[in-house]
């Protein structure tokens, strides 16, 4: 593929650095809106007592961690996707796609690429594979009509990671240095964007660290207060009927008051 323009690195750097930003931002913003009960409802209390875990403090770090784990992978996969078409837009005049279930459009004389972006390779289960598979054929079908004799090329562009086999039939797949190599037309373009994504990192993780320490400390107290039994030891089976038990409708319980 032949590069048709360079991304400043100067405009590369600034775009990450405020981009960043928000990242940090929304993780510090997560980790302060979490609730106790939230993550206890949301994590497999079966799993947690397998592992033998006895003391509140431990069970609330991995309980959190977890939780804070798939937030971030979120929510860093819309900066990544952001960072993607900023890219594009500098050496291809790709665009953020206004087409269902697809982020990045590249036009380029008669061919039209569709790209849905994700974060890595091991992003789909059969069923949302399905539907990018049906919002690829849709789109395909709408800038056929649009256009006669178009060709469109459908691409799940991954940000990280590898696959040995990108032709999928129907629609190609690129991960890691491949994807980045399409949408900047630079074999090397995945390493360029590690080194300022480390700009101010460690100034945002401190304040983060802080605020974690300062949300253990209340959790454990909560969850020593709520879940715990007279004499210390974790109280399992409450933590259980709150994530699991199923809830009785409120017209049962007056009928049960009746009898």
């Amino acid at each position: 593929m032949t590069r048709i323009q360079s991304v400043d690195q100067h405009e590369l750097t600034k775009f990450i650095n405020e981009h960043i930003a928000e990242f940090h931002d929304a993780r510090l913003n997560a980790l302060k809106k979490v609730k106790l009960e939230e993550i206890l409802k949301k994590k497999n209390p079966y799993l947690f007592k397998a592992k033998n875990i006895q003391t509140c403090e431990e069970l609330i770090r991995v309980l959190l961690d977890a939780f804070l784990s798939s937030q971030e992978e979120t929510i860093f996969g819309e900066f990544l996707e952001k960072l993607a078409i900023f890219v594009c837009g500098k050496t291809r005049s790709g665009y953020k796609s206004g087409i269902p279930g697809v982020d990045l459009e590249i036009e380029e004389g008669n061919t039209r690429y569709i790209i849905a972006i994700k974060s890595g390779p091991k992003w789909s289960n059969k069923s949302s594979l399905s539907a990018m598979k049906e919002d690829f054929k849709k789109a395909k079908k709408t800038l056929r009509t649009q256009k006669s004799g178009i060709n469109v090329v459908a691409i799940n562009g991954c940000c990280y990671g590898r696959d040995t086999k990108p032709d999928k039939g129907d629609y190609f797949k690129y991960c890691g240095q491949e994807f980045w190599a399409f949408i900047s037309g630079d074999e090397d373009f995945y390493l360029e964007i590690i080194e300022p994504l480390g700009h101010k990192a460690k100034q945002k993780n401190e304040a983060f660290q802080n605020e974690y320490a300062k949300l253990i400390n209340r959790m454990t107290i909560d969850f020593s207060l709520k879940y715990c039994k007279s004499n210390g030891e974790i109280d399992w089976e409450t933590i259980v009927r709150l994530n699991s038990q199923k809830k009785v409708k409120k017209s049962a319980v007056s009928k049960k008051k009746k009898v």
